[in-house]
């Protein structure tokens, strides 16, 4: 009995002495955070991801593509995500080489608030009008044109956008440069612009829940969020002047429609793209990691978290169908793996 209670007495002295660093080790946790977008998607990922490795504690905040972009800038996350890839200007800031790895594609809708309008059409030059306050009334003759029979109430228009810096907003802004001179000129392509007018919103809760408040006002937000609310969304009539509803089969016809070869930075952008299928408003989100991880001097660290983008780019794809995202195409993946592949610490590869 003794002896017992001496190597008790000795277990517990050394948890004195050893245990915050012992507790650490045990709860480190892979962090990430940043798009709004896939972040059902990503809840889903994380939650089964850490249910099939419970030695691996992984945690994933949407902040928004901004906040994402800023933490892996700051190496305050161990992992960023964004819509929007960085400008060439903001990975010179970081103080290491940043990867963008593409996990899904996705669209984004416009929600709104007109009860009298069941069925709405709109295009990229009047979407652009309404955002830029050239277009102010429901029943205006260019939103009248596309659709013809519908009886548009005399109302005002209340613009939404996000307050927040946003993937949602670049690839929402990115298509608005592609067909409005007047947009690209204004306002311009990024994932925080100067808007010419209306309500700021945090996040997609923030956009929904102004149009939600607001009779006559109208706000972009990802498609699965817009389908989990139930909030009414136009059709966009795209490049090729067919009406599309938003789709994963729409995505898939833009990424595949959009031309040119996969760039070796993986930034790209699939908005606007030709084809009588494509939908026009949509684009790739990605996960923002460096190239050298050598800096979280931590080995088991570096290689649970490429365990995890591994898992996300192969098993976790078959998640993405019911979430509303498209999956990496056949195609894109082997080049998502040769990038992954790269990835080191102290000068050896990672993912073998």
């Amino acid at each position: 009995m003794k002896t017992l209670m001496c190597a008790k007495l000795m277990v517990l002295i050394a948890l004195v002495f050893v245990g915050p660093e012992f507790a650490f080790a045990q709860s480190e946790t892979i962090q990430g955070a940043g798009a709004t977008f896939p972040a059902p998607l990503y809840a889903k990922w994380v939650s089964v991801f850490n249910q099939n490795n419970p030695e691996v504690k992984l945690d994933y905040q949407a902040i928004g593509s901004g906040g994402g972009i800023k933490g892996i800038t700051d190496r305050t996350v161990v992992f960023g995500a964004s819509d929007g890839p960085m400008t060439d200007e903001q990975l010179k800031t970081a103080p290491g080489k940043i990867l963008h790895i593409p996990t899904v594609a996705g669209p984004e809708v416009l929600i709104y608030n007109v009860p009298a309008i069941k069925e709405l059409k709109l295009n990229g030059e009047v979407t652009a009008q309404i955002y830029l306050g050239e277009i102010s009334k429901w029943n205006d003759a260019k939103i009248a044109a596309l659709n013809p029979g519908v009886a548009l109430p005399d109302l005002d228009i209340a613009v939404v956008h996000r307050s927040d810096g946003s993937g949602t907003t670049w690839i929402f802004t990115n298509y608005l440069s592609k067909v409005s001179a007047a947009w690209k000129t204004k306002a311009g392509c990024a994932t925080s612009v100067k808007w010419p007018l209306g309500l700021g919103g945090k996040g997609n809760d923030g956009v929904a829940a102004a149009v939600k408040g607001a009779e006559g006002a109208i706000g972009y937000v990802e498609y699965a969020f817009a389908l989990n609310g139930k909030f009414q969304y136009a059709t966009q009539i795209n490049k090729a002047g067919k009406p599309v509803r938003a789709s994963i089969e729409g995505v898939v016809a833009a990424a595949k429609n959009a031309g040119g070869e996969m760039p070796e930075d993986m930034r790209v952008s699939i908005t606007d793209s030709a084809g009588d299928d494509s939908y026009p408003i949509c684009g790739f989100t990605y996960l923002l990691v460096y190239q050298d991880l050598t800096y979280l001097k931590d080995k088991t660290l570096a290689a649970d978290l490429l365990k995890y983008i591994n898992w996300c780019e192969h098993e976790g794809q078959d998640m993405a169908k019911d979430l509303n995202y498209a999956r990496l195409s056949a195609e894109m993946q082997p080049k998502v793996e040769e990038k992954l592949k790269t990835i080191v610490f102290d000068g050896q590869p990672v993912l073998k």
